[in-house]
Formats: structure tokens, sequence, C-alpha cells
């Protein structure tokens, strides 16, 4: 079977699919050339160094995400938009733990000024748009909603509500259920002087 031809997306893709074979940290331009059936040395004409090939992945993880999101709130507002933002996150960590990995590290600075950042964030500041939350207070009401996503994905992922029966699923729910009640009761002045 004849190698596929190296480039940029072929190298990252290859980096986010051992990510998630392996994990986040076994990622290394040696480890994708193997992977590749390549020298090492053939990877820098694609990629210039670790450091760019993982920001190659996070880059590819917020481009998929996105696609997840939309889908997932597109012609949805309040509640079943918050519902679909989450799920689509939820889901995203399952199929892709390697990629989901790199979302939940420091951006590089290109990274961050991205198109697939800023479509994430779109996404994710329409979803809050569609409660009365005050501009103002629209970073905030973001960080609420993803740290309680991320927060909730991780502990699931480190099995820390394994020492439980009740059914975490339902704890999801309810953490959706409680996002939505303090998105729909945002104060509407600003805090105290």
């Amino acid at each position: 079977m004849p190698r596929t031809p190296l480039s940029p997306a072929v190298v990252v893709a290859t980096a986010a699919s051992l990510a998630d074979a392996e994990g986040y940290d076994a990622v290394t331009v040696s480890a994708v050339a193997r992977a590749l059936d390549v020298r090492p040395a053939s990877m820098y004409a694609h990629v210039r160094d670790r450091e760019a090939l993982l920001a190659g992945v996070h880059r590819l993880a917020l481009g998929e995400l996105a696609e997840r999101v939309a889908a997932q709130v597109a012609g949805r507002s309040g509640h079943d938009a918050l519902a679909g933002l989450a799920a689509a996150h939820r889901a995203y960590a399952a199929a892709r733990p390697g990629a989901w990995t790199a979302l939940q590290r420091p951006a590089s600075p290109e990274t961050a000024a991205s198109p697939e950042a800023a479509r994430v964030a779109s996404l994710l500041a329409a979803v809050i748009r569609g409660y009365d939350v005050p501009e103002r207070a629209t970073v905030d009401a973001v960080r609420l909603v993803g740290a309680t996503i991320t927060g909730f994905v991780a502990l699931t992922d480190a099995q820390a509500f394994a020492h439980r029966p009740d059914d975490v699923d339902a704890s999801w729910a309810a953490a959706v259920d409680a996002l939505d009640r303090a998105l729909t009761s945002w104060p509407q002045e600003g805090p105290a002087a």
C-alpha cells in the first residue's frame, strides 16, 4: 500500500490519533514519525518542533469540537442549546480523549487567535446570549459553563464518581439543569461598589 504523502495536516492528524490511543504525553515528533513510518528528520519539513505539533493538535481539536457543538446547538436556544453544547463536549471527550486533553492545555497565542478558537468561543457566546445575561457578564457566564462542563468530564474520566452507586448521567443532567437555572436567574445589576 502506498504511503500517504506527508503534509502538516497528516502529521497533526496522526499526532491527534496517537494522543487518543496512547495519551497526550506520548505525542512527540519521534513517536509521530514512527507512526507514519518515516525518519524523525523528515518531520521537520512539516512541523517545527513538539510544541508546534501539540499546538496543531489543539487547533485540530478546536475545529472538531466546533463542528460537534454547531450540530448540537443549531436551531436551539435556552436549555436545549445549553444541553446540546454540554453533550457535544462530553461526547468529544469520550471519542477523542487525547485531543480533548489538548483542549485543557494553555493555548499558544496563535492557537488562541485561530479561526477554530474563535468559532468555539462564538458558539458558546451564542448559547449564553440565549439567556438574559447582561453583556458585561458574558465572560463570567462563559467561564461558569466551561468550568462546569470541563470539571464534570475530568472527574468522570478520573473515576472520581466511581465509588458511588448513583447514576452519573443523572448527575450530568442535574448539572446542566443547574447551569440553566444559574443563567436564567443571572443578576441584572452590577456588583455593589
